[in-house]
């Protein structure tokens, strides 16, 4: 294959959430522009190996939940039988009317889009080793960086073992092992194991720290906890992996903790879920001024400019938190200022979902970030046992909760926990977007019988006269 060499306006490293929107914007803002990614079409690790195929495989675990609890209900079904074969199919199917979806449309802006790995080599070019076997030098004015992460590792795993899976390996569903070990109890680890227990495997998950989803609030991970031990053959926290041995009858595992009466248990596989770092390595920035801090995430200021002016940073690689819908966000300023427009990244707050059953979200500050900041705050919390659509779905194990500045009664976080929470967040998102109080929200009339309801009756708490539930004092 013969060299090429190639110009353009904007060239874009990385087609994920946060690469393709910003190509997408910046070539309808009228900017010739490339995109550089090693997929066959836009999407990246979320829509080919993470988010979109993960929440295909919840939503199977979730019908299976429910058809395992509806004889309370009096419906009671044959036990389901599962075609490996053909729920693969179904979520590699969900994966390519997406991405090919992105495909249609990056062809129709125009968009020169170059399959393979490319590398920085000066402050205005970069090389790609094309998927092809080619090579192509390409001239760049501007540079979007939009490499995303990678799962982390532990020094001690043997990764190159058939036996031991990251989460790209999980999603390719394989095999449903008979005994699944989840190292870290994390929004990954805790999303998997609940794919994995509800498609047959024995399911033990291990977290260092002492509560799974450590970043939420322990009231709103309460639900979630007893529902894996429920599912789970075992959930451990304040306990580490110490070693793994592969032996002829499984994967041998060491475990440190408190009060273990297994300390060393044998697995089939074993899922490594205990995080993610930037990938700013081995991408050329060497070859220009852009700098990295010491977790590796690349400096930005406001506009998403990096060091090197002409050149930006969005996404996983530019810092926390590490979410799609945030580097969708900043890709779309970053092509706003690349066009010449007054932009910059400034969001009062970003949503977090975490898809297990039942689901749990959050947005704005949590009780614990408020108590760790010393910022003065009020709590108005609203169970599900005392809501009506969540009693008619037998699934009052939720709780719609506020964060309140008693001075002015803005609202300052919300979190939920409860079936469809992920959607009830963006109430939440938006009013503290648009500096709503919580008076505001109690005399916002919402449907009845909803979900959505506890938001309103949790705002109602907060003034003392909820119709539906009295608090302890």
């Amino acid at each position: 294959m013969t060299d090429k060499h190639t110009k353009t306006q904007l060239l874009v490293l990385g087609g994920g959430p946060g690469g393709y929107p910003a190509a997408f914007l910046a070539a309808d803002l009228g900017r010739e522009v490339t995109l550089v990614d090693a997929k066959p079409n836009p999407g990246g690790i979320c829509l080919f190996e993470g988010c979109i195929p993960s929440k295909t495989l919840l939503h199977v675990a979730k019908l299976l939940n429910e058809t395992a609890d509806a004889s309370k209900m009096g419906l009671t079904f044959q036990r389901p039988v599962l075609d490996l074969e053909q729920l693969r199919s179904f979520k590699n199917g969900v994966v390519g009317r997406l991405t090919g979806g992105l495909g249609t449309l990056k062809s129709k802006r125009k968009i020169n889009f170059v399959r393979g790995h490319g590398t920085i080599a000066s402050p205005h070019t970069l090389v790609v080793e094309r998927q092809d076997g080619g090579r192509e030098t390409i001239e760049f004015e501007q540079l979007i960086i939009a490499t995303g992460s990678s799962p982390t590792r532990l020094p001690f795993i043997d990764y190159t073992s058939p036996h031991v899976w990251d989460s790209t390996a999980a999603l390719e569903l394989r095999e449903i092992p008979p005994r699944l070990l989840v190292i870290g109890g994390g929004y990954i680890g805790m999303e998997m194991g609940t794919v994995y227990a509800a498609l047959g495997a024995q399911v033990t998950v291990v977290e260092s720290l002492g509560s799974i989803i450590a970043a939420a609030d322990p009231d709103l991970v309460v639900p979630v906890f007893q529902a894996a031990r429920k599912r789970f053959r075992d959930v451990l926290v304040d306990t580490k992996v110490t070693e793994v041995t592969p032996q002829s009858d499984g994967m041998h595992v060491k475990l440190l903790g408190l009060d273990l009466d297994e300390p060393t248990r044998v697995f089939d596989k074993i899922l490594v879920s205990v995080g993610r770092r930037p990938n700013s390595q081995g991408i050329g920035l060497e070859n220009t001024a852009v700098e990295v801090d010491a977790q590796g995430f690349i400096r930005t200021d406001h506009q998403r400019r990096t060091a090197e002016p002409h050149i930006f940073a969005i996404g996983d690689v530019a810092g926390e938190p590490m979410l799609a819908h945030k580097a969708s966000y900043e890709g779309r300023v970053a092509a706003e200022v690349i066009a010449g427009k007054p932009a910059a990244y400034d969001p009062k707050c970003i949503p977090a979902v975490v898809f297990t059953d039942p689901e749990l979200a959050w947005v704005g500050l949590t009780e614990t970030e408020a108590r760790n900041r010393n910022v003065p705050f009020k709590i108005a919390a609203f169970p599900w046992s005392a809501a009506g659509r969540a009693t008619s779905l037998d699934r009052n194990d939720g709780l719609t909760k506020m964060i309140v500045d008693p001075n002015n009664e803005l609202i300052l976080g919300i979190g939920i926990v409860g079936v469809g929470a992920g959607e009830l967040i963006a109430e939440g998102a938006l009013a503290i977007e648009m500096g709503c109080t919580i008076t505001d929200l109690r005399m916002t009339v919402h449907a009845h019988p909803t979900l959505s309801e506890t938001v309103m009756e949790s705002a109602e708490v907060y003034h003392g006269h909820s119709a539906h539930y009295i608090p302890r004092r």
